[in-house]
């Protein structure tokens, strides 16, 4: 039996671009849901890795793709990089009936570069798709709207009932729709099944080009011990250089590209505002895969190992808020950065709206840095240069902590299970 859909921040996402846009590509790692949330909004469907019609439609897509389209719309053509023909099929019928919401493709990696004709501008949209919020599976209550906090309501109030044991189980479990509801058992297996699919195939299919599975798992490993840091290449390499001494800093290059390529890695860039007086910004992205369990699968982690090791809890914590930040945000046509200068000063993450504006955020899982992170803050804001852009929305301190709250300074106090987008 179908297991009951659980509704997606992308629901609104995709919607909105269907009205827009003749075809949407509906992009993000295998497992996160593409295409059952696709399929809520298409009225007919294409398999292509349905392996009773693959061949015939592989043989269709080589002499007339057409044939493929037809149905009713919005048609969803499902892993449609298994005949990279498709794009280019798709945006000419975009051209030939010039209405929207014709199509909508689902795919869990990029094809190689030179597989298309064109690049679909103007024709067809592009949705990045990550796994579920804690909103989204129902462990957030929601109190806290981030839409409400760039609107300018601070008077925040909330209560999380989430436990530091909930939180590390959120990690471990990450946010697989198919995991969702499951237990801790049944999680782990499917998170390490997700990484063991990475590591032996995925990444060589990507491009073509076999990879090392022992490597892949030494850089995996890596990626994972410097999660939520800006550790630099030449970092990485000396990390994994116990086990794998052969492994240039070019071949971690390649490999971490195809990782890009299949949505498994998803680094955090670097923010660059106009500030008050010169200051040399740190241009480094911190390092984040696109969902914790991840790094958790890859180096075996459990509830209890991550109980007793608060420092690493507290990197995989960040790179949790860092997740559902990401997810929160594109419903408000905004991305997410982080800020670190020369002084040390930094913000986990920047929430910049096309629009201009802006909101800080300091990531702690206890209560103890909340004083600090919420001076670092407000230091931050003061060295904006207000002439140029605009003054913050909000300064936030995400938290594991159970209140939410506005503190007489103005910082928001906001536990992870309170927000939303």
């Amino acid at each position: 039996m179908e297991q009951k859909y659980l509704p997606r921040i992308a629901d609104e996402v995709l919607g909105g671009a269907l009205q827009a846009t003749g075809a949407i590509l509906v992009e993000g790692p295998k497992w996160c849901g593409k295409t059952r949330t696709a399929r809520e909004q298409a009225k007919s469907t294409l398999f292509m890795q349905d392996p009773d019609r693959t061949v015939s439609y592989l043989k269709t897509a080589d002499t007339k793709p057409s044939l493929l389209l037809r149905g009713d719309k919005p048609r969803l053509l499902d892993e449609w990089q298994v005949a990279p023909v498709l794009w280019d099929a798709v945006r000419f019928a975009v051209d030939q009936n010039n209405e929207p919401g014709q199509f909508i493709l689902t795919g869990s990696a990029v094809p190689k570069d030179g597989s298309t004709q064109h690049t679909g501008t103007g024709r067809i949209a592009r949705m990045l798709m990550r796994p579920m919020s804690l909103f989204e599976s129902l462990e957030s209550n929601g109190s806290v709207s981030l839409q409400d906090l760039f609107n300018g309501h601070h008077d925040v109030e909330g209560y999380s009932a989430l436990t530091m044991e909930d939180l590390a189980f959120a990690m471990i479990r990450g946010g697989w729709p198919a995991s969702v509801g499951k237990s801790e058992a049944v999680a782990l297996h499917s998170a390490h099944e997700y990484v063991d699919s990475v590591i032996n195939m995925d990444i060589s299919r990507v491009d073509g080009v076999d990879k090392n599975p022992a490597r892949v798992r030494a850089l995996m490993r890596s990626l994972a011990r410097n999660i939520s840091t800006s550790a630099s290449m030449s970092t990485i390499r000396s990390d994994i250089a116990a086990n794998e001494d052969s492994l240039s800093e070019n071949t971690i290059t390649g490999y971490i590209n195809a990782l890009r390529r299949i949505f498994v890695v998803e680094d955090l860039p670097a923010w660059n505002p106009a500030m008050r007086s010169k200051t040399a910004i740190r241009t480094s992205p911190v390092r984040h895969f696109v969902d914790p369990s991840i790094a958790t699968a890859v180096t075996r982690s459990s509830v209890a190992s991550l109980l007793e090791d608060f420092e690493t809890f507290g990197l995989l914590f960040e790179s949790l808020c860092i997740r559902d930040l990401r997810v929160y945000s594109q419903t408000l046509d905004g991305e997410v950065f982080h800020y670190r200068d020369k002084s040390g000063l930094e913000a986990d993450a920047v929430i910049h709206l096309r629009d201009g504006r802006w909101g800080a955020v300091e990531v702690k899982l206890g209560s103890t840095e909340i004083e600090t992170a919420a001076k670092n803050l407000l230091t931050l804001q003061a060295r904006i240069d207000t002439e140029r852009m605009k003054q913050p929305e909000f300064l936030m301190v995400l938290t594991g902590t159970e209140i939410a709250y506005q503190r007489a300074d103005g910082v928001l106090i906001v536990p992870i299970g309170c927000l939303r987008n």
